[in-house]
């Protein structure tokens, strides 16, 4: 069930998301979701954690463990085809992070596990390291989820495709 209003609040968005809709979607009586996560927020706190941790946290896996940028860009692109994924990772920091703190929490900690994975593509955790790769780790996230949301809007998969080419091509350059 909580996988499901995960799948549900990401393609819809919180706000996008009414009771009616959960109720439906989930075939639960409203009385049963409000016993069992006591609110709305209840349960999307419920579907964001779970999707942190069954949709993301094997991403960032396989995103630090790519043989190069390449592979790790591809890698995060393709994510999003199955699960909430990073969309709703996108709107949760869009739309519920700047007004509740405990979604903003969860955010920074799952920004921090896409930093880290990207670092690991680009040098972050080498002990040489003065900054700038882990500097290049956040841009590398930010330009990783900038185009999924293209991705999300309409943009065509192939420009999408293109572009997370190009970005680590570059990166493989340096």
């Amino acid at each position: 069930m909580v996988r499901s209003a995960a799948e549900l609040f990401a393609g819809r968005s919180y706000d996008g998301t009414s009771i009616d809709d959960l109720v439906a979607h989930l075939g639960v009586h409203r009385n049963s979701l409000y016993k069992t996560f006591g609110s709305k927020r209840g349960l999307y706190l419920a579907a964001l954690r779970w999707s942190l941790d069954h949709d993301l946290a094997p991403l960032t896996d396989r995103i630090a463990g790519a043989a190069g940028p390449l592979e790790g860009v591809r890698e995060a692109l393709a994510a999003p085809a199955t699960g909430a994924g990073l969309d709703l990772l996108l709107l949760a920091a869009a739309e519920r992070a700047p007004e509740d703190g405990e979604v903003a929490a969860l955010v920074a900690e799952a920004f921090a596990a896409l930093d880290r994975a990207t670092g690991a593509l680009v040098g972050a955790d080498d002990a040489a390291d003065d900054g700038e790769a882990s500097g290049l780790a956040t841009a590398l996230t930010a330009a990783v989820l900038g185009l999924r949301l293209r991705a999300r809007s309409g943009a065509a998969s192939a420009a999408v495709d293109r572009a997370g080419a190009a970005l680590a091509h570059r990166l493989d350059q340096h």
